[in-house]
């Protein structure tokens, strides 16, 4: 991951091309902003520029040995923390790293629920133990190996405990020299004061609706009218417009249950829902997570339609020639309670409660609120 590998965000990456051109190189970063702004691409092209050995004015050279440690994310003195499950002989980052590293390489834009699943974490909270501060302390009491900077790139620090966190702040105090701290949050607040002191703070706004319209068509070869659909809906947060990317893959499939549903529903056929909901429920618990997301975007997008602004709709042909007749139902008076419907059904399945229940129930609510028109 190199800057130019990362999404926008310009303005910041020039700041740090130019604060590492000039020597003046901060001990800690922490790099805060909503999820989706690039915070975690934009610390590992950090990272590959102060290692590079033949750097240029705007990038790491990407040839010299470094770099190509880099790209398989082995180099010795690059060291990664991030929030774990602790299994059978997997209590530290290290006994993680073969999986952190398919994963990353596979896609750098994700969150934590991606990389909870990827560990199978089930209903069990990801943390960074005590462990790895400990961890963390001998690995900087070691020289560098290739005898330049030592980076630790600390992903979500707002998962430390309490004696992980002021661990890390003796770190921060006294760090060991040619050592270079990334933090990575999403939750500023639930960071000790103390940590934030220590820390020169960067702050990644969303990104730009053009960045991801382009990335979208240059790196994943969207087509224009869609891409530019996805880089609206995104909203800022490229992890959801890559989501929308695989969304696309079962939009068909989901406009169907979608439709059929709002009709079985407004003609009260309850033994054809129970139906529905048992063939929903086959799908698989991430499918079943896009399925209902889909749901909330195609309920907003019919809320919209109503407003006769077709700026402000994107919605694929037979998605808007559904609305003309679907629409009209979606109104002040119910869409809250939908979409809160929505999200509850979204829960359940993220705690991995029985999914025929839970489409059922969403259902059968459907009969009162598609009522209230």
């Amino acid at each position: 991951m190199s800057f130019q590998d990362v999404v926008g965000q310009a303005e910041i990456k020039q700041r740090l091309l130019t604060e590492v051109n000039e020597g003046r190189i901060a001990h800690a970063l922490l790099f805060s902003g909503n999820e989706g702004t690039g915070k975690f691409p934009l610390a590992m092209a950090y990272a590959r520029y102060l290692q590079c050995h033949d750097r240029t004015a705007s990038d790491a050279c990407g040839v010299c040995p470094s770099c190509v440690q880099m790209s398989k994310l082995v180099h010795p003195d690059v060291h990664f923390v991030f929030p774990i499950v602790k299994k059978a002989k997997k209590d530290c980052c290290d006994d993680y790293l073969p999986e952190r590293r398919r994963f990353v390489l596979a896609n750098p834009n994700f969150n934590l629920e991606e990389w909870s699943n990827e560990m199978a974490a089930e209903n069990t909270q990801p943390l960074i133990p005590v462990k790895e501060s400990d961890e963390l302390i001998r690995k900087l009491s070691l020289k560098s190996v290739e005898g330049g900077f030592k980076v630790i790139i600390l992903w979500l620090p707002e998962k430390l405990n309490e004696a992980s966190a002021n661990k890390l702040l003796k770190l921060l105090e006294e760090p060991p020299a040619q050592t270079v701290f990334i933090l990575i949050t999403e939750a500023v607040d639930s960071i000790l004061a103390t940590i934030l002191s220590r820390t020169q703070r960067i702050h990644l706004r969303p990104i730009a609706e053009a960045d991801i319209d382009v990335a979208l068509q240059t790196k994943y070869g969207i087509l224009p009218a869609e891409s530019r659909r996805i880089a609206h809906a995104a909203g800022g947060n490229f992890i959801r417009a890559l989501e929308s990317i695989q969304l696309n893959a079962d939009r068909e499939i989901f406009f169907e249950l979608f439709v059929r549903l709002m009709r079985l529903s407004y003609a009260r056929k309850v033994k054809e829902m129970k139906q529905w909901s048992e063939e929903v429920a086959g799908m698989g618990r991430e499918r079943q997570k896009n399925f209902l997301t889909y749901c909330q975007h195609l309920l907003r997008e019919n809320f919209i339609y109503n407003l006769h602004a077709p700026e402000l709709t994107f919605m694929t042909e037979d998605e808007e020639q559904f609305s003309t007749r679907f629409a009209p139902f979606i109104n002040e008076r119910n869409v809250q309670g939908i979409m809160h419907e929505l999200t509850e059904a979204a829960v359940h399945i993220g705690q991995n409660v029985h999914a025929k229940m839970v489409f059922f129930d969403f259902a059968l609510k459907m009969i009162v609120l598609l009522k209230h028109n």
